[in-house]
């Protein structure tokens, strides 16, 4: 009982660890700077679900709806706010980070306290608590894949129900495919891995769960329409959309190339580090690259020597995941996108480290595993991608205590939201009260950049600070050859506002990508003819408001 009973003190004891390295950055990441768009739709779209929209059919949304769905369950349950949101954003993590403990645990509770760690260090940093679904579904597919590999034969859950657990984790793939369908590369390469290792009694219950748990995509498509859901979750995210936010592949090494990292970059602790930015993110690409590929040959030698058989078949299915999720970073690799694959990917990296040295040292190889594990954890934060890692985590940290803080709150009828530009909390708050002024509840409200021939960007939180007021736009979010495209039909809604918020914060948005370029101008010619400018706000202008004329 000797060693057993130590395992599980040590599982405790990182367990422990990785809790209190949650806890630390917690209250900062609260309060940190949302993303004006990205965390604006998150807050809009939910409440629209309430009032009876539904996605694809009455507003634009690019992933599927489950996140929608939990979130509208959130609000309606805990009331409309940021910080509901967030701690749903949060449980997405928890969800994640926990699943990859649990992942390592088999190579010691050292090895899966430093994956864990290293996770919740790359997980946080690019969108903080934001809730939006690629964490959560992640997450959903990461833990489906723990809990149906340690149900395995020779798994440590094998006498456990099996048959239960083997359902319960295909289910959690079709709870990940509700919130990103395009995580179907990753369920299906992962679920190839657990059909080859499973008993064959229980192969049709992870499809069976699988089945039920993405059953309620079924329900999204009779109530949206066949058509609506399959362009907006297929035709506009990957084909209208594609060329409006297309990165260079690598990232270029002596510039920025997306624009908003270049904004985040504005204001940021000073962190020694030898590679600059640019430097960072392309090395962390080609590290993010090679990993994928170790990870993949490791597993691959594992099962190949079956030493052991179920450690190597979970470290398969770990690989099967990292190589599903990859075209994420490929797609636009800035470093959000990078996060969201690294924060798994790198993890397992730690694991097969460990594996291969354990296979190699005869002679106590736990010990040099778990060191090989954290000296590799440690070179990833400290020397290749430091600022989106190590200092992102202290930045929060101290916002936590207070200290450093970049984020302004903007607040109106009760709602909070937190900009990165202190200058726009003043801006906004006069804004405000000339909207109260020449509104009444119920009125329409269109938000849109200052120029509607290019829509790289909008500030959609704007809808859910005013919200007496109905969103007059299917393009709540709006994105480059979407909603400025010929046949949008963008200037149709907004001839139907009855009140108009335009922003000049994204016209000097640059990427080298079709962003630039100019879409449809119907939009500014119904603006021109219809709308009369009531003020503008901010020195110099941030807001600019429209009212018919």
């Amino acid at each position: 009982m000797g060693a057993p009973s130590k395992g599980r003190r040590g599982a405790m004891i990182g367990a422990a660890l990785v809790a209190l390295a949650v806890l630390i950055p917690l209250r900062g990441l609260f309060r940190a700077e949302g993303g004006s768009m990205e965390e604006g739709f998150m807050l809009v779209f939910p409440e629209r679900v309430l009032a009876g929209d539904v996605p694809n059919k009455d507003f634009l949304h690019l992933y599927g709806p489950g996140s929608l769905w939990v979130l509208a369950g959130a609000f309606k349950a805990f009331g409309v706010s940021i910080f509901v949101e967030r701690g749903v954003g949060l449980l997405h993590n928890l969800s994640l980070i926990g699943s990859v403990f649990v992942f390592a645990l088999p190579w010691g509770p050292t090895v899966a306290t430093v994956a864990a760690l290293l996770a919740l260090v790359i997980a946080i940093t690019p969108i903080g608590l934001i809730a939006l679904p690629w964490v959560g579904g992640l997450g959903f597919v990461t833990v489906g894949a723990v809990i149906a590999a340690r149900a395995l034969p020779d798994g440590p859950w094998a006498d456990r129900r099996p048959e239960r657990l083997t359902l319960l984790g295909g289910a959690c793939f079709g709870f990940g495919l509700l919130y990103r369908p395009d995580l179907v590369l990753a369920v299906a390469l992962a679920g190839a891995v657990l059909w080859w290792a499973a008993d064959p009694s229980r192969r049709r219950r992870l499809v069976y769960g699988l089945l039920a748990g993405s059953s309620p995509m079924l329900i999204h498509l009779v109530m949206a329409g066949p058509a609506n859901a399959f362009r907006g979750m297929f035709l506009q995210p990957v084909f209208d959309l594609r060329e409006g936010r297309r990165l260079p592949v690598p990232p270029s090494g002596d510039d920025l190339d997306g624009y908003l990292q270049k904004i985040n970059e504005l204001d940021t602790l000073d962190w020694p580090a030898p590679f600059n930015t640019p430097q960072q993110i392309r090395l962390w690409f080609f590290v993010l690259l090679a990993a994928t590929a170790f990870v993949a040959v490791v597993a691959l030698l594992g099962v190949r020597r079956a030493r052991p058989p179920w450690r190597s078949q979970l470290l398969l299915v770990g690989a099967a995941i990292s190589v599903g999720i990859l075209p994420q970073a490929v797609q636009r690799p800035d470093t959000t996108h990078l996060a969201w694959v690294a924060c798994f990917t790198l993890p397992m990296l730690i694991v097969a480290i460990a594996d291969l040295v354990e296979r190699r040292s005869l002679e106590s190889a736990p010990k040099k595993a778990w060191i090989a594990s954290a000296l590799v954890a440690s070179l990833l934060v400290v020397v290749v991608f430091p600022f989106f890692s190590a200092r992102r985590y202290a930045d929060l940290s101290l916002q936590t205590f207070g200290r450093s803080r970049s984020a302004t709150a903007v607040t109106h009828d009760g709602r909070t939201f937190y900009e990165g530009r202190a200058d726009i909390s003043p801006a906004f708050d006069e804004l405000a009260a000339a909207v109260d002024e020449v509104t009444e509840p119920g009125d329409r409200l269109f938000v849109g950049p200052a120029d509607l021939s290019r829509t790289p960007y909008v500030d959609s939180y704007l809808y859910h600070l005013f919200s007496d007021l109905v969103p007059a736009t299917y393009y709540i979010e709006m994105d480059p050859g979407v909603a400025d495209a010929d046949d949008s039909g963008l200037e149709d809604d907004l001839a139907t506002a009855d009140v108009v918020v335009l922003s000049t914060l994204w016209d000097r948005w640059e990427e080298p990508n079709a962003s630039v370029q100019d879409g449809s101008d119907a939009s500014e010619r119904v603006l021109a003819e219809q709308f009369c400018l009531r003020g503008t706000f901010g020195e110099p202008t941030i807001f600019e408001l429209y009212t018919p004329c």
